[in-house]
């Protein structure tokens, strides 16, 4: 009913759709998340094309999809993925990866049922564009998206993250059956608020908007930046415009915002902003702040605070970009300063003698499970990477700056372990560790 059922056909269809799509510029960043439409092919299917052609370039290096989408034919209460071992397409199978589904099953808002799966078309005709890009390298994580809180779908969306190894694709469509001028209107709306990542769309914007606000929750929690690559609807290609579809896509690519201008700039306006939050907090007067591009984007850092003799004073930050990066290292070194709850407030007396560092931190990769910690160890730079340690309720993390003191990877880790509130000789399967580089200012 989307695409023709004949091989030859369909993948002709689906390279025309990507020979068309605008080639993207050379620095284009490394989409992590895509947001393509579902409408048959004559429809969407260039709009799609926009979308996958921006991935086409690491296309051998990605080797698992996950594909969130809306329901349309079977009801499902949140989240349903499929108990199959494979889809099919006239371009062949796609093998589902059974250990991330099995992975899922301790979340309640997760349902293993085939029965929404079986007639959804939002998920089935984003498979061929896969098969042509990424060819029979990739396994798939379908999730058809009912009544589900943006939360519930953000924390399933979380445990699959993974690494550059994992697309995250969601598909939707954008306004349904007004006229064209009217669609035109909504529709360039919705993309100003996806690209915004507002986890609070309506469906009757997007009739993915449940797929979407989850994912778009994780892409903030991770610091991801939305381009829109394509805004057009059903008048644009096919259909006539006195009731129209909308479509839309996006790629969302990790922020590094330290990219704008050179370390030595950003270091001082980032450390022009914690001196200043602490001076503010004690009645000092403040200085003049630099002024820096990267300060405007979503940033995330942590300020640690050493005294007159070298001991550690303070230390608080956010492993996520969750807010302007202005906003973030002022936060953090207040916090730091007077509310981290290992230590007395700061006082005027030790303002003088206070030495402040300020660490930009890129986004976290997650590492592969490993069975055993020797296996977890293997795969850090001991002396670069920092680290997330979780497990359960239970996380902690060290800066990178933290091997100085701890150049043994087992020590390292022993100690990450302490501070996650675990024994020095722990460790389980399901522990999950990630990694991050970080630049230190001082």
């Amino acid at each position: 009913m989307f695409y023709p059922g004949q091989p030859d056909a369909l993948a002709a269809q689906v390279q025309a759709c990507l020979d068309d799509a605008p080639a993207p510029a050379g620095d284009a960043p490394r989409p992590k998340l895509l947001i393509v439409p579902h409408a048959g092919y004559v429809y969407s299917g260039a709009i799609a094309g926009s979308g996958y052609a921006r991935i086409a370039r690491w296309a051998p290096e990605i080797t698992r999809v996950v594909l969130l989408g809306p329901v349309h034919r079977v009801a499902v209460r949140a989240l349903a993925v499929p108990t199959v071992e494979a889809f099919e397409t006239p371009l062949g199978r796609v093998a589902i990866d059974r250990a991330a589904v099995e992975s899922l099953r301790g979340l309640t808002q997760v349902v293993h049922d085939d029965r929404p799966h079986a007639p959804e078309h939002s998920l089935e005709v984003q498979l061929p564009f896969l098969q042509t890009v990424l060819g029979d390298r990739f396994k798939l994580v379908p999730l058809a998206v009912g009544d589900a809180s943006a939360q519930q779908v953000a924390e399933v969306v979380e445990r699959l993250w993974g690494g550059n190894e994992t697309l995250i694709v969601v598909s939707s469509d954008l306004s349904h059956y007004m006229a064209y001028a009217q669609a035109r209107a909504v529709d360039r709306l919705t993309a100003q608020r996806l690209v915004a990542l507002d986890t609070n769309l309506d469906p009757y914007e997007a009739c993915g908007a449940r797929a979407l606000n989850g994912a778009l929750l994780a892409a903030r929690a991770h610091g991801l930046q939305a381009e829109l690559l394509d805004l057009r609807n059903s008048g644009d290609t096919a259909g006539d415009r006195s009731r129209v579809v909308g479509y839309a896509a996006l790629a969302l690519s990790p922020a590094v915002p330290a990219r704008a201008g050179d370390d030595d700039t950003l270091g001082e306006a980032l450390l022009t902003r914690a001196r200043n939050a602490i001076r503010s907090r004690l009645g000092l007067p403040g200085e003049a702040e630099p002024a820096h591009p990267a300060l405007e984007q979503p940033g995330a850092t942590f300020v640690t605070l050493h005294d007159a003799r070298g001991s550690l004073r303070g230390c608080i930050g956010a492993l996520a970009a969750v807010r302007a990066l202005d906003d973030d290292v002022r936060h953090n070194a207040a916090a730091a300063a007077f509310a981290d709850p290992r230590f007395a407030p700061l006082r005027i007396d030790e303002w003088h003698s206070l030495h402040i560092e300020v660490s930009l931190l890129e986004p976290a990769q997650a590492l592969p499970p490993a069975p055993t910690e020797a296996a977890a160890l293997a795969h850090l730079e001991p002396g670069r990477d920092g680290l997330i340690f979780e497990w359960r309720s239970h996380r902690a993390t060290f800066l990178p700056q933290v091997w100085e003191q701890l150049p043994e990877p087992t020590e390292f880790m022993a100690a990450l372990k302490r501070k996650a509130g675990l024994s020095l000789d722990f460790w389980a399967a399901d522990v999950k560790l990630s990694r991050y580089r970080v630049r230190s200012f001082e």
